[in-house]
């Protein structure tokens, strides 16, 4: 039996991604609930982060996708660190996108939509995203069994031939090269370049605070490295967890401090 059809008679998934990786270096409980699509991960971040990039890659999709409401009235109203996340607020949305034009649509703050456009405008102004995004393929998928392992993804930005870049926003450019390994964007790295057979891969990474400081980040082979190393241990992870050999699974941590 392939990895593929293990996978999908034990889990319902047929593919590992970057994410699923990223949770099989941890608590392979939580992989396990993330594919079978029980680990249902909401955030502002999170959802900003979709809308940023669809409006740097695809605009012309972007009213296909998203409705914009003027929420800052509300959000200013309930106050504290995360409004979008109470009760009054969800309500307040609900009662406020209720229309048959919005009903298969995605909510897109007014304040977010604009902070996107200002990041991207000062990619373009300082030269970046011409540097880097101009001219490349852009949300390319693949699908793919790469000896024997079945990937699926979607790069950010293919210049083919040349190089892979994949955009991110960060707390600080300063401290990005340690969210490349607590995030483990090492992993995502790893496996775009081997998937498309190219050596050459960049972050343009953005601050998420005003005035939205850019970077072009190379990825080093050293960087590389370390993504392969734990692309691996989180598939022996995966396939002894497939094997139903739970004993030699860690399901716990260990470390000292």
């Amino acid at each position: 039996m392939t990895m593929r059809e293990q996978l999908t008679e034990r889990v319902g998934k047929p593919h590992l991604s970057y994410s699923s990786l990223k949770y099989a270096l941890g608590d392979m409980r939580l992989w396990e609930m993330y594919m079978r699509g029980q680990l249902k991960k909401e955030s502002e971040a999170l959802t900003f982060g979709s809308l940023y990039d669809l409006l740097l890659f695809e605009p012309e999709k972007f009213n296909d996708v998203y409705y914009t409401l003027d929420d800052a009235s509300i959000v200013d109203s309930i106050g504290g660190a995360n409004p979008r996340s109470t009760k009054r607020y969800k309500e307040w949305k609900a009662e406020a996108s209720q229309t048959a034009l919005n009903a298969d649509k995605q909510l897109a703050p007014e304040a977010d939509v604009k902070k996107a456009h200002e990041m991207i405008q000062r990619l373009k102004d300082c030269g970046l995203y011409d540097k880097r995004f101009a001219g490349g393929k852009y949300q390319v998928e693949f699908n793919v069994d790469i000896d024997g392992i079945p990937l699926k993804g979607f790069l950010d930005c293919l210049q083919e031939g040349d190089y892979i870049v994949d955009s991110k926003s960060s707390r600080s450019i300063d401290k990005f090269r340690y969210d490349v390994n607590s995030w483990s964007y090492d992993i995502q790295a790893y496996i775009y370049t081997k998937v498309f057979g190219i050596k050459d891969f960049y972050w343009v990474v953005q601050e998420k605070a005003y005035p939205f400081y850019p970077a072009d980040v190379k990825c080093t082979d050293e960087t590389l490295f370390r993504g392969e190393m734990k692309f691996h241990q989180a598939l022996e992870n995966i396939k002894t967890w497939l094997d139903g050999d739970q004993e030699t699974v860690k399901h716990y941590a260990e470390f000292v401090v």
